[in-house]
């Protein structure tokens, strides 16, 4: 469509305004949520010491290789062998040691027989036992030390996000501190005369506001650091003295990014527009929602983004366009979300030459095929139905119709 920009070449702007961030080291329980800047290296071994996988009894293989239920071979428990214990015991021939999982391996030993595979197992597992089946071989059911990392080696490459096993994985090596991305601070702004708080009374002509709470909740989901929410209206200098508030050069906690959403279209009240028209470009890129755009970079640093008002294409303009940089900035070294190709569960309408996003559900009622289902008419302003979504289907401009049965793109939010 003339005159509009395409996605990549808008995006391609905002990611070269957009850099890494500088590091810093945090306490391994504060990771969560964070993203590596350096990768994590093996303090010790994993695992640190020759250790028992199974309850049972260290042996040596030679005096149990032969064991048999119709020719048991009898040992003589001489050392008992929890979890954490120290001990290193002496196995002559015809001993063994009674061991639990976890537990420090004998030198002597390179066998454990599980208690099962002994005639009184547990039960009877000090004094003597009868082994009544041998291990596969010389090491069976035995940790090696290192087996799984060494002391050194990189557990955790840069750009990782920590999630649950990632921290879990950097305590098991040892890592007590973590060297990270320092989190975008991000300012979430709303404009609007119309707004007003959920749960006021309105007024004719206003509405709750929503778009700061979704942007919010966006920026803390892709790893960013809210600092301020705000809602300003479309008159006066509101705007103007929040906006140099927050991106003071001077100030420590100056906003690496400012979010607005409205303010940007063709309208006669674009507070953003008339305010930071010297800061920002103002495009219309082929995009269905989220057609206006706006976009700068402060001499302090501070990205400035300006998405549209209506909650949809606020929604899908954030993870086109602000998710990408907050990424970048963090070191992360994928952007995108993941996208899989499902068939469509009906038809519907596709705008001629823009590309479509449109909030979908996923029916998994057949587990052979998942199919997607539009959660709303495809309005930029429905936010209930937005509610619903889980992904968005992405259409190619060229594309005039989905039919159904057609295979689609979708983005997997969630």
């Amino acid at each position: 469509m003339s005159g509009l920009r395409s996605v990549e070449e808008h995006l391609g702007e905002i990611l070269a305004a957009s850099s890494p961030l500088p590091p810093e080291t945090v306490p391994l329980d504060a990771g969560y949520g964070r993203t590596l800047h350096e990768p994590v290296r093996a303090a010790v071994d994993i695992p640190v010491f020759d250790n028992s996988a199974m309850d049972g009894f260290a042996v040596r293989f030679a005096d149990v290789r032969d064991a048999s239920p119709t020719d048991p071979v009898r040992l003589r428990v001489v050392a008992d062998l929890p979890a954490g214990t120290a001990d290193d015991p002496t196995l002559n021939d015809g001993e063994t040691a009674r061991i639990m999982t976890g537990s420090p391996v004998p030198r002597d030993a390179d066998a454990i027989v599980p208690f099962e595979d002994t005639s009184g197992g547990l039960d009877d597992s000090l004094g003597e036992i009868r082994v009544l089946a041998a291990p596969r071989g010389p090491g069976a059911h035995i940790r090696r030390t290192g087996e799984d990392a060494r002391r050194g080696d990189d557990v955790l490459a840069a750009g990782t996000l920590l999630g649950p096993l990632q921290v879990a994985a950097a305590a098991a090596c040892g890592v007590a501190e973590l060297v990270v991305s320092r989190q975008p601070r991000v300012v979430v702004v709303s404009t609007g005369s119309e707004l007003a708080e959920p749960g006021a009374a309105l007024t004719r002509g206003q509405i709750p506001e929503s778009n700061s709470r979704l942007l919010s909740g966006l920026v803390a989901q892709a790893g960013g650091l809210v600092i301020h929410r705000a809602s300003v209206s479309d008159e006066g200098d509101e705007l103007q003295t929040l906006v140099a508030d927050v991106t003071d050069a001077d100030s420590p906690d100056r906003a690496d990014v400012v979010v607005f959403s409205g303010g940007v279209s063709a309208g006669a009240y674009e507070v953003v527009k008339t305010t930071l028209e010297a800061a920002m470009t103002f495009s219309k890129v082929a995009m269905q929602p989220g057609k206006p755009q706006g976009f700068g970079k402060l001499p302090s640093g501070t990205l400035l983004f300006g998405l549209p008002g209506n909650p949809v294409s606020a929604a899908v303009s954030f993870e086109v366009f602000v998710r990408p940089a907050l990424l970048r900035m963090l070191g992360r070294p994928d952007l995108q979300r993941p996208v899989i190709a499902l068939p469509a569960a009906v038809a519907w309408r596709t705008p001629p030459g823009r590309r479509q996003y449109l909030p979908v559900t996923i029916d998994r009622s057949d587990p052979r095929e998942w199919r997607a289902v539009p959660a709303t008419s495809g309005g930029s302003h429905l936010a209930g139905g937005l509610g619903r979504a889980e992904a968005y289907a992405v259409v190619p401009a060229e594309v005039e119709t989905v039919a159904e049965g057609d295979i689609v793109d979708v983005m997997l939010i969630s």
